[in-house]
């Protein structure tokens, strides 16, 4: 059976991947604790965060959220998502078939959690603090409610 995961948190860290991917390089996390209040994903890199590259990423993952993307799935034999994407972190139960999560345009990875409908349901991000050690950089993130997200 699947654990509860919180839809709002889990969608954010689906954005905070792709972010990091596309201003880093880094790949998606290797580990990631995804709680209601707060969570944290770690990701192999070479130095901790600067004050600019941290607002840079809140500020493009903001953005992506405030772009209102609509949250889709679709589903592919196993043998192609391995081909497509890292499939690392599905369980070994996942056999013939693997679902692939997009956030509109902007990501897409397989994933077995629930997630919002729409990014805008996410509310605003915030990295709280970055931490960096033996080449691997952790950021901790919360998020406002979606009725507060312009006061992150």
């Amino acid at each position: 059976m699947k654990k509860q995961t919180d839809p709002r948190m889990h969608s954010a860290e689906h954005i905070l991947n792709q972010t990091m991917d596309r201003m880093f390089g880094c790949g998606r996390c290797f580990s990631a604790h995804i709680e209601r209040k707060k969570s944290k994903c770690d990701y192999h890199f070479d130095h901790d965060l600067a004050a600019d590259e941290v607002a840079e990423i809140q500020d493009r993952v903001n953005r992506v959220i405030g772009d209102d993307l609509r949250v889709t799935e679709s589903y592919v034999a196993k043998g192609k998502a391995e081909v497509l994407y890292n499939t690392d972190k599905l369980p070994a139960s996942v056999d013939s078939t693997v679902r692939i999560v997009h956030m509109g345009e902007y990501d897409a990875c397989p994933c077995i959690w629930d997630h919002v409908k729409s990014t805008r349901e996410i509310g605003g991000f915030r990295i709280t603090t970055t931490s960096y050690e033996d080449n691997v950089l952790r950021i901790r993130y919360k998020l406002s409610t979606p009725e507060n997200a312009s006061n992150t």
